[in-house]
């Protein structure tokens, strides 16, 4: 493997028994990237993640981390990234600091470098005026920052987010968000997150893999993947139904076209310079046009296309329902 990459894998598979929980993965992330994983819960996406952090081993093929074999270098791959789980992992009756700082000491961090390193990671996360407050008192979303901040403290190369905004509301969620986008300009840090809020990994990632049924069915940029179907959909609303479904049919403006509703749902290649001529044609042959919309590709159409399904909540990851929460494998 080409030891240029933060992370590299290799037909990594994993298997509980006869259930196949990661099937044949190969990627490749790059220094530097915020990359996403995106699929239901159940998809393997936090089987994936664990083997990456040294917490399973894989059944078969293999993983670098940094530039580290996750199964032979366990302890330098351990050293070289930071985790933030599913499941809540804070101390409730320490403070945000004393949290930070006994996770210092885990790492061999000296007096001067956990009071140091303290101050910059609580200033990334914006939870400097709350350090000295016990946890307990935290909202949900400064938990999830208080984590983000102690997954920072050792310096890694690569942090691994796993369901970074779970259980959160919107606004705290974008606050999130834009925490995760600062420590990466920020720290120059690789981030790997898995998600299943589409919105999540659309606005975050600048490269997605859509993950279902433990494979990747799709890896691109998420404008890359939106582009890679067949244009804009234009909804249009006529007084004539029937007739300009069958003009449409004939248009050369437009590659597709059905009935959905009341509406003509056409699909055109782009659409803001389709829909004139579109309401030129109904008008040039008599007709009235009610009502226009336009929608472009979103990263749920592509989930869709590529997995033939809405995503959508199956429970528990795999790792989960085996209980691997979250813990280094001995």
């Amino acid at each position: 493997m080409n030891n240029g990459y933060a992370i590299e894998t290799d037909r990594i598979t994993r298997k509980f028994g006869e259930l196949v929980a990661v099937d044949n993965i190969s990627i490749k992330i790059k220094y530097g990237e915020i990359f996403g994983l995106l699929g239901p819960n159940g998809a393997g996406k936090t089987t994936l993640t664990h083997m990456l952090c040294t917490i399973l081993c894989p059944t078969s093929g293999t993983a670098r981390v940094a530039g580290h074999d996750i199964c032979s270098e366990p302890d330098e791959v351990r050293s070289s990234i930071g985790i933030v789980f599913q499941e809540p992992s804070l101390d409730n009756n320490l403070t945000g600091r004393e949290n930070l700082d006994f996770h210092g000491r885990m790492y061999g961090m000296t007096s001067e470098q956990r009071k140091a390193r303290i101050e910059e990671v609580l200033s990334i996360v914006g939870l400097s005026n709350r350090a000295d407050s016990l946890v307990k008192t935290y909202s949900g979303g400064m938990k999830r920052r208080l984590e983000i901040a102690r997954g920072l403290m050792h310096r890694p190369k690569i942090l691994f987010l796993d369901e970074p905004t779970l259980g959160l509301d919107a606004q705290t969620r974008r606050v999130v968000w834009e925490q995760i986008e600062k420590l990466n300009k920020t720290e120059k840090i690789t981030v790997v997150l898995t998600t299943h809020y589409i919105e999540e990994a659309d606005y975050l990632c600048d490269r997605v893999g859509i993950i279902d049924m433990g494979r990747i069915v799709a890896l691109d940029t998420p404008q890359a993947l939106k582009d890679k179907l067949e244009g804009d959909v234009v909804y249009l609303k006529v007084d004539d139904v029937k007739k300009f479904l069958r003009i449409f049919q004939k248009s050369p403006l437009v590659k597709g076209v059905k009935v959905t509703g009341d509406s003509l749902q056409l699909q055109v290649g782009n659409g803001s310079k389709t829909i004139p001529r579109i309401i030129e044609t109904v008008r040039r042959n008599g007709g009235q046009v009610q009502e226009v919309s336009l929608k472009r590709p979103s990263l749920e159409d592509v989930f869709i296309n590529y997995t033939g399904k809405a995503i959508r909540d199956e429970g528990p990851d795999v790792a989960s329902r085996f209980g691997m929460h979250g813990h280094w494998r001995r």
